[in-house]
């Protein structure tokens, strides 16, 4: 019998999203099960990866009840299903995961740090989410921060010890298939078509943001730095790839109404293939305010678009000033606007840095070059582990 690899998300989509294919390439040697929130999402994720499912309840807030709750079921499936491995992500998967796994006596105990929502909070809630993060990284026997960027936070902020922290091979929580991210896939009449679709001009300069429409995205800065630049640049569009989230982290009602009314902003919702969307812009802007390692910043570079990201870890190290994009201070919205004017602008200066984009890309994130380097570092925590 393979050995046993449990990896915890708190929601599905993380599983779908951050860890795409990861969990299918390594039930090829483990008997892998996924566990997340979201039975009916769940269930298809594991019919859609071939993988086994297990429900877990959890929330995304601070919800003790609900938490404990949880625990308590996982300890017992633990304790039932006996796993090798247990590798966790996300803040709550990671607290509820290590802790069940601890008390059932799990002897490889992994989680993985891609950004950490208590950098944007204040007060008490940030000094609970400190001690949530000191205590998931004590009951681990690894912890995985991944970017560089991050574990200086993370040393910095005495969360734990060096030894404790690795960051697997140039960063990144599962690589990037370039060969799936490959703008070559699209042809200029397809790409005519896509436009035309969502009325997008066709000689417009389109810049293009992809994730969660959240404050924490810098999406109120976008926002306002395009309705700037739109009322002085004439063929411009702004597309925005993802869903918003207004009951958890909202952008002000200002720009909520803006990105709804503006002529030249256009939404679609959540996608699952966002090539398309890639496929058609020129540019991607991504200003947000805390990453762990953006996939987005990846995936655009692997379709050959030069990124404006914001000074943060994670899209410092993806993006070179000058190279293959530009970086800008957090929260800065008049240099946000300023670098959008200048690649609108510089045509010599675009073309450049997207010449660049895909190359930095498939030199240092390939995503089979991930899985295996997860493999072989599996294998040597169960080693000394002693299994």
């Amino acid at each position: 019998m393979p050995p046993k690899l449990i990896r915890i998300t708190t929601v599905p989509l993380s599983l779908e999203k951050l860890l795409e294919g990861q969990l299918t390439f390594m039930n090829g040697y483990f008997e892998v099960t996924a566990i997340a929130a979201e039975q009916e999402r769940l269930e298809q994720y594991g019919r859609d990866n071939g993988v086994k499912t297990f429900h877990l309840e959890m929330t995304r807030e601070i919800t003790p009840g609900q938490d404990l709750k949880a625990l308590f079921k996982l300890y017992r499936y633990f304790k039932r299903t006996k796993p090798e491995i247990v590798h966790t992500h996300t803040p709550k998967a990671g607290i509820v995961g290590m802790m069940a796994a601890k008390m059932a006596g799990v002897p490889v105990r992994l989680h993985t740090v891609a950004g950490m929502p208590l950098m944007e909070t204040t007060g008490t809630k940030r000094k609970i989410l400190e001690q949530v993060e000191r205590l998931t990284y004590t009951l681990a026997t690894k912890v995985y921060p991944n970017s560089e960027g991050l574990k200086k936070i993370i040393l910095d902020n005495n969360f734990t010890k060096p030894e404790k922290l690795k960051v697997l091979g140039e960063g990144s929580s599962n690589g990037i298939d370039t060969h799936y991210f490959n703008p070559a896939h699209f042809t200029a009449e397809q790409k005519k078509e896509i436009r035309q679709s969502m009325n997008i001009p066709s000689d417009d300069l389109v810049f293009i943001f992809v994730g969660r429409l959240v404050k924490d995205k810098g999406i109120n800065e976008l926002v306002q730095a395009f309705k700037k630049l739109a009322a002085e640049t004439p063929n411009i569009s702004l597309l925005l790839v993802g869903p918003f989230e207004q009951e958890l982290d909202p952008i002000t009602e200002e720009n909520f109404q803006e990105v709804k009314t503006h002529p030249k902003i256009f939404t679609t919702g959540y996608q699952i293939d966002v090539r398309p969307y890639f496929a058609v812009a020129d540019v991607l802007v991504f200003p947000s305010y805390r990453e762990g390692f953006p996939n987005v910043v990846m995936q655009a570079g692997a379709m050959g678009l030069p990124s404006i990201v914001t000074d943060i870890n994670g899209c410092n190290e993806i993006v070179r000033d000058e190279e293959n994009g530009l970086i800008i201070p957090v929260k800065d919205q008049e240099a946000l606007l300023l670098a959008m004017k200048k690649l609108a602008s510089n045509t010599e200066l675009r073309q450049k840095l997207a010449a660049n984009s895909r190359s930095v890309i498939t030199a240092k994130y390939e995503r089979r070059v991930f899985w295996d380097l997860l493999l072989k570092e599996y294998r040597l925590q169960m080693k000394e582990a002693g299994l």
